[in-house]
């Protein structure tokens, strides 16, 4: 089985990939970001949620997909040259992202995470695990291993860990 633990980054100042979904602004930390790559083909799974769009062969490894437009409530769009797929570790598999785009490597400088801000149901919150500023914008933070349990919800039509 591949580690997908923790990676080290000289610059402690860039811990975090910003990207863009809609018209809002995300991040995830540098550490459980495995590579950002075009689109590649979906097979779509039966029976999933609906932000799972499928999985993926990523250089013999499959990977889930989820598309965050539909995860966070917005309509799905067709691929454009900006879309890209962040390839993240979500505790032991790795998971693909669908965003909008991506913006740029960075630190939080002198601002911390700050909570997320108690906001409708659990479900919309779920992923995100707190709220930066960056360039005067509200920068979310996601919590990628909380999307194991959509991973989960389709494990059993996925290889076992081992094979990957």
């Amino acid at each position: 089985m591949p580690d997908y633990g923790q990676r080290h980054r000289a610059d402690p100042q860039k811990s975090l990939v910003g990207f863009v979904v809609g018209d809002v602004h995300y991040a995830i930390g540098i550490g459980q970001v495995r590579e950002i790559v075009n689109p590649l083909p979906v097979t779509p799974l039966p029976h999933t949620p609906p932000e799972v769009s499928g999985v993926a062969d990523h250089r013999g490894d499959v990977v889930p997909v989820l598309d965050l437009r539909v995860r966070f409530g917005l309509p799905p769009t067709e691929p454009t040259r900006s879309t890209k797929w962040i390839l993240v570790d979500a505790g032991v598999r790795m998971v693909g992202l669908i965003v909008d785009a991506v913006s740029e490597v960075f630190g939080t400088g002198a601002d911390e995470i700050r909570p997320t801000p108690p906001v409708g149901g659990g479900r919309d919150l779920r992923g995100i695990s707190g709220v930066t500023n960056h360039n005067g914008l509200l920068v979310f933070v996601l919590d990628t291993k909380r999307f194991t349990e959509i991973v989960d919800d389709i494990a059993d039509v996925l290889p076992p860990l081992d094979d990957l």
